[in-house]
């Protein structure tokens, strides 16, 4: 029997913080199966569903044109890392993540939430059903990890795990042989 205090899901999202506003985001969606292609001398290749993730990554900035921006991305065997800026019609540059700006992600903040269709988990929730239909089967854990990028060394240094990522997938806690 159902019961609400127990089947509760508890939300990893940070409390009160607004996922539509202008910013950047660090995602990362993983299952533990390694179904994306394999790693060889420090390069990805991916195989059928590898391809899959990959087109239907850069389809999300054709969908959400004015909505987010795509940066760094790096698709792993069994996990898949990218960094994504919302932005209301204008891109931003990193220097943009800088908390000193006007505008820009300043932390938790208290206007009223925007429409969800803008927001990251909006964003991923589509990406996820795309990829997941065009493979034939649900290939993500039931949530994602997120973080977010609130100034430019953060910026910097996610944007350098994901381009070492591939070289550094034997150290990786997610890696399986």
């Amino acid at each position: 029997m159902y019961d609400p205090n127990t089947h509760r899901r508890k939300s990893i999202r940070l409390p009160g913080y607004d996922y539509s506003t202008e910013g950047f985001y660090f995602i990362c969606t993983k299952d533990k199966k390694c179904i994306f292609g394999k790693i060889v001398d420090g390069e990805m290749i991916l195989n059928e569903a590898g391809k899959i993730v990959k087109e239907e990554w850069l389809q999300t900035i054709n969908i959400r044109k004015g909505e987010a921006k795509l940066h760094k991305y790096v698709i792993m065997p069994n996990h898949f890392h990218a960094i994504i800026e919302i932005c209301r019609g204008v891109s931003h540059t990193p220097e943009c993540i800088n908390a000193n700006n006007s505008g820009c992600n300043q932390g938790v903040c208290n206007t009223p939430l925007q429409s969800t269709s803008k927001t990251i988990g909006a964003i991923i929730r589509g990406y996820k059903g795309a990829v997941s239909r065009r493979i034939g089967y649900s290939v993500w854990q039931r949530n994602y990890y997120e973080h977010i990028i609130r100034n430019q060394h953060s910026y910097d240094e996610i944007e350098e795990y994901i381009l070492n990522n591939t070289f550094l997938w034997e150290k990786d806690n997610l890696f399986i042989e």
